[in-house]
């Protein structure tokens, strides 16, 4: 990932496992090699849908509602962020959450890679605009070669705080291109197959 995201161009990433951290922990004590910034996150999974959590040291709980798992974010001096979320299928959080409960957090992404008509897309900016918040853009990568499909152009010092600051300030761009059909299939077909294999191990 950090080698991809050298060759796309991009000064820093944030890599968020779902409902874990180890990986993203490595991932920035390994950036300096690659001339990269990285931030430490996770994708957690509220029992609302999926928050990232940007600039967190440790793991956040999965599990609880959404207000709650910002306001355990915030407590580690995170940024939240509201992924995808008017894709249902992907656990965006609008199918269980009323939009005016969504300005507790601090941005929505409102372009993801992965799409095919980017209808939600347009949806989450204008949903952005309503509310005022930041907006952020995310590769939503599985793979390396997803990395920099979508980039959040920010408005600060290459450091870690200066990063989470401008996003809390709105001092973001997006920009970005939709990643190829057959890499995202590809993908897919990968996950289904992992969950199919834990499900048998179970």
């Amino acid at each position: 990932m950090l080698k991809a995201a050298n060759e796309a161009g991009l000064d820093g990433l944030v890599v968020t496992d779902h409902d874990a951290i180890e990986a993203s922990k490595t991932a920035v004590k390994l950036a300096p090699e690659y001339d990269l910034l990285a931030i430490p996150g996770i994708e957690v999974s509220s029992s609302d849908g999926h928050v990232l959590a940007l600039g967190v040291d440790q793991l956040v709980p999965a599990g609880e509602p959404f207000v709650e798992t910002v306001a355990m974010i915030h407590s580690q001096g995170g940024v939240a962020v509201v992924p995808h979320p008017y894709q249902r299928l992907r656990k965006g959080v609008l199918a269980n959450v009323p939009e005016a409960e969504l300005s507790v957090a601090d941005a929505i992404e409102v372009y993801n890679s992965r799409f095919l008509t980017g209808w939600t897309n347009r949806k989450a900016e204008r949903l952005a605009e309503r509310l005022d918040m930041a907006k952020t853009a995310g590769s939503d990568a599985h793979v390396a070669e997803m990395v920099g499909r979508a980039i959040t152009k920010i408005n600060a010092e290459p450091t870690r705080e200066s990063v989470l600051d401008a996003i809390r300030s709105g001092r973001t761009a997006v920009d970005g291109q939709r990643t190829p059909l057959p890499v995202t299939i590809r993908q897919a077909s990968g996950t289904a197959r992992r969950r199919f294999k834990k499900k048998l191990n179970q």
